[in-house]
């Protein structure tokens, strides 16, 4: 725990649940996401000031719909239903629940009670988000209406049970006062809104001393990206020089990152590195393989097979990764029913004999979190401003067989990409911005010859916080100087597409 009392989100299902506890941190105060199921022993051990009920894509008549422990609701601590949560409160406290005559969707104007805590401050009116097919007709005994929209029943309160729920979704930003109410929540709960970067680094910096002790040693896998960076600041504050950082070469850098990082990352952060190069051992092991999340997985076994050597070297006990709360929803449906997406380097893959215990200071983090707590560290803007770069490397941006043609084809078009969007100025106003390889050859002429190159395609999206993305409309000229640039300095590629897909529902990384 990174604080003595949280907000913990239960998660239905909802593909808004993530948001929910992001929303909540930005007012002050610590959340974070449990799924549903999680057993009223597990709740309790995050220190609850309150609890916040996601929605859900499921209908709570159904037989195998999602509940939580019974405790939630005779425990006394505050609980706000949102969506499915209003609905599970309603049906499981002995109120009705129906299939809504007329769904709602989108923005609809609400009708809120002023008088109602949750919407202290409110004009009475207010444009809010819905998503649902379900609707609220009878309340349970206590209960009363605390707001309409035009077809539902928007909001209901017991106070005298501490318990408020919504049925449209507050944490959205289409819901123009959203962050007004879950503020109220907040109130309600008597939560200090005390959670700041430095807060975290503060109780991080305790509980990985704690967790290290007076003797443990760590290495961590840096890679001189964002995550790893301050994941391994953070450690190093903790316990100075019993870190080490393991700089891998794994083949799949970009171009002449290997030597660069190293150079950045001794001079900068005065941190204890050392370098292995065994891109020969990682390029091996993906001959022949074209399936992604086999990529994925061989790259994570691998990975753990170079470190643990070095691990019994230094004598370590602790293994430092820069996981973050993306990877892990992405990767495994640890945090309730939400779909498992792709497998992420720094959760899949790990061997069951793997004999490091894990410290991961930044699991349940976003990406621009992440990043206020680096500026708090105090590590360099420019190492900040990195934007995300996939821990399985190339490997994801070459579809199909990785081979060291395909890596030295893409690392040349990559690096004229990324060198043209930072002299566009584009570079830090954009999430992620790549080029991949594609395994589609096509016919090209070049100087009266024909030519049978490569395909590459560009990528760049925006996003806040990698969980969804829209794809960025780079200046045509841009695009075109790219594309140039790539075709005639790089032998062996002959056509250059832009992907133009938002996520969802295509994913960032291509594979």
């Amino acid at each position: 725990m990174t604080t003595n009392a949280a907000i913990v989100v239960l998660d239905f299902g909802a593909q808004y649940s993530q948001l929910i506890a992001r929303r909540v941190r930005e007012l002050g105060a610590y959340s974070l996401l449990l799924p549903h199921s999680a057993a009223w022993e597990q709740i309790q051990a995050q220190h609850p000031a309150g609890i916040i009920l996601s929605g859900g894509p499921a209908s709570v008549y159904a037989a195998d719909a999602p509940r939580c422990a019974p405790e939630v609701w005779t425990s006394g601590l505050p609980v706000l239903g949102i969506c499915y949560g209003l609905q599970l409160m309603v049906h499981t406290l002995g109120g009705t629940v129906e299939n809504a005559d007329q769904r709602e969707f989108g923005r609809a104007e609400a009708t809120l009670d002023p008088a109602c805590a949750l919407f202290r401050g409110s004009s009475g009116r207010e444009m809010v988000w819905m998503s649902h097919g379900d609707s609220a007709l009878q309340l349970p005994q206590g209960f009363r209406v605390a707001g309409r929209s035009p077809s539902a029943l928007a909001a209901i309160e017991n106070p005298d049970r501490k318990m408020w729920a919504v049925q449209f979704h507050p944490e959205v930003r289409h819901t123009e006062h959203g962050d007004q109410f879950l503020g109220n929540f907040l109130d309600l709960c008597g939560i200090p809104r005390t959670w700041t970067p430095h807060s975290f680094i503060e109780a991080q910096v305790a509980r990985i001393g704690e967790q290290i002790g007076e003797k443990g040693s760590a290495i961590c896998g840096l890679s001189g990206g964002v995550d790893s960076t301050v994941a391994a600041t953070l450690v190093h504050r903790a316990i100075g020089s019993r870190l080490t950082c393991v700089f891998v070469n794994n083949g799949l850098l970009r171009q002449d990152e290997f030597t660069k990082v190293q150079q950045s990352l001794r001079s900068k952060l005065g941190l204890n590195i050392l370098a292995v190069d065994a891109s020969g051992r990682f390029l091996s092991a993906l001959a022949g393989v074209t399936d992604p999340e086999q990529k994925r997985k061989i790259i994570g076994r691998v990975f753990i097979e170079v470190f643990e050597p070095e691990a019994r070297k230094l004598g370590a006990d602790y293994l430092v990764q820069g996981t973050l709360y993306p990877d892990v929803i992405e990767s495994v449906s640890v945090r309730g029913p939400s779909a498992v997406i792709k497998s992420h380097h720094n959760v899949g893959g790990l061997p069951a004999d793997l004999r490091l215990k894990l410290v991961e200071p930044l699991r349940e983090l976003f990406k621009d979190e992440v990043r206020r707590v680096g500026a708090d560290l105090g590590v360099d803007p420019e190492l900040l401003q990195r934007q995300p770069f996939p821990g399985p490397g190339l490997a994801v941006r070459i579809v199909g067989e990785v081979t060291p043609e395909r890596i030295q084809l893409l690392q040349a078009a990559d690096a004229i990409a990324v060198a043209e969007i930072k002299q566009a100025g584009w570079y830090t106003r954009l999430w992620q911005s790549f080029a991949v390889l594609l395994p589609v050859r096509t016919v090209g002429v070049m100087g009266d010859l024909r030519t049978y190159g490569y395909t590459c395609a560009l990528r760049a999206v925006h996003s806040d916080d990698g969980m969804t993305a829209d794809w960025a409309p780079l200046p045509y000229d841009l695009l075109g100087k790219i594309s140039n640039r790539i075709v005639n300095e790089v032998a062996g590629i002959n056509r250059v597409v832009y992907d133009i897909s938002s996520k969802p529902p295509a994913t960032i990384e291509w594979e």
